[in-house]
């Protein structure tokens, strides 16, 4: 699994509305300038999220964006997978390859334990933990 850019400025940006007052609608261009985020990508990845219900968008001459939960209650896990798609560590263990060698693959029982491990870190990990 690597982290994309996608998923590196969509962090950032959530932990930018994660630092603002309870309630507080901030602006895309703020998030992009104070983040140093290019704000046209910002707006599709906020989209993405938006759609997934982490975030809110709200409209209007005063509008802009702020978190839909708290970020206690938002996990690492979510906020990824609502920017890049399942997490998988190989093509093997998203249940969509073709393999050959399953039977017999020496590694996938290693991917499948790192797999495990890291999807219970990203789950057990919040955006308040990112925040403080």
């Amino acid at each position: 699994m690597e982290l994309t850019k996608a998923g590196d400025y969509g962090i950032f940006g959530v932990i930018y509305l994660a630092k603002q007052p309870k309630g507080k609608i901030v602006s895309l261009a703020e998030v992009a300038k104070e983040e140093k985020l290019p704000e046209k990508f910002l707006a599709k990845i906020f989209q993405n999220l938006s759609r997934s219900g982490l975030i809110l968008s709200h409209r209007g001459a005063r509008g802009g964006f702020s978190l839909a939960r708290p970020a206690d209650q938002i996990t690492v896990k979510e906020l990824l997978e609502s920017i890049q798609g399942p997490i998988h560590f190989t093509k093997c263990l998203n249940g969509l390859g073709n393999c050959d060698r399953i039977e017999i693959c020496k590694l996938r029982k290693l991917w499948e334990k790192s797999q495990e491990y890291s999807m219970k870190l990203l789950t057990q990990n919040t955006l308040a933990d990112l925040v403080s």
